[in-house]
């Protein structure tokens, strides 16, 4: 079988594709994305044999090429770093293909952090954009936050069930049930980021009861101190 690639291509912005997946999508034969993944690196797959999946097709897409790459080079590009919240699918991946080679990319949670001026090193970072139950997160965010961390965050878009649908009004009302005073906690909130349509709200915690925001959202709870080497002489 051809070689396997599961690429990060960025949060958005064609500026922040790397060039070493520029250089590997150009490369390949055949592409297959998501459509906004695969809008973010159209310049780059003119002409090759390219499959738009969804989620409900995927696999059918996947166990296509499994039986017809051949010697092809096949990418499988994900908006974002492949190494965060996609490790369901490139578990599948692995489990088709064989041999995946996986190729990091630039993350909205790296550019939300860096909006923010909140550093990594000193926050959580926590995925709620997965599958399976997110209980065990919904107890890591309240502890990180207990503890005084800031906490980059990228909920759960789930609308056709509500039951899972865990965005920024779901995550408020859950934090003040559980005891958070959400008026004094400072957050922001990035949509469609580093694109032309990015908005970027700021206040507190519970004034996202009842506001809305795009599945391309990313949370940033923000319990930052300054600490800078001179505090420590």
């Amino acid at each position: 079988m051809g070689k396997v690639f599961a690429v990060g291509v960025g949060p958005g912005s064609p500026k922040y594709v790397t060039e070493i997946v520029r250089e590997i999508v150009r490369n390949c034969d055949v592409v297959i994305g998501y459509k906004y993944t695969l809008k973010t690196i159209e310049d780059l797959i003119s002409g090759k044999e390219v499959h738009e999946i969804t989620m409900q097709d995927q696999e059918d897409a996947y166990q296509k090429v499994s039986r017809s790459l051949g010697d092809r080079t096949c990418v499988v590009p994900f908006t974002g770093d492949v190494n965060f919240s996609e490790s369901e699918v490139v578990d599948r991946l692995i489990e088709i293909f064989g041999d995946v080679e996986v190729v990091p990319g630039i993350s909205s949670v790296q550019v939300a952090a860096s909006r923010s001026r909140v550093p990594l090193d000193k926050s959580r970072v926590i995925t709620m954009h997965i599958s399976t139950s997110i209980e065990e997160k919904k107890l890591e965010l309240q502890k990180a936050l207990i503890d005084g961390l800031s906490v980059v965050l990228v909920p759960r878009p789930w609308p056709k069930q509500p039951s899972k649908h865990f965005m920024q009004s779901e995550i408020a009302r859950y934090l003040r049930d559980h005891g958070f005073d959400t008026s004094k906690m400072k957050v922001h909130v990035f949509e469609n980021i580093t694109t032309d349509s990015e908005t970027h709200f700021e206040g507190m915690v519970s004034d996202l009861e009842g506001r809305k925001f795009s599945d391309l959202s990313v949370m940033v709870f923000d319990q930052t101190r300054l600490e800078s080497y001179v505090n420590f002489r």
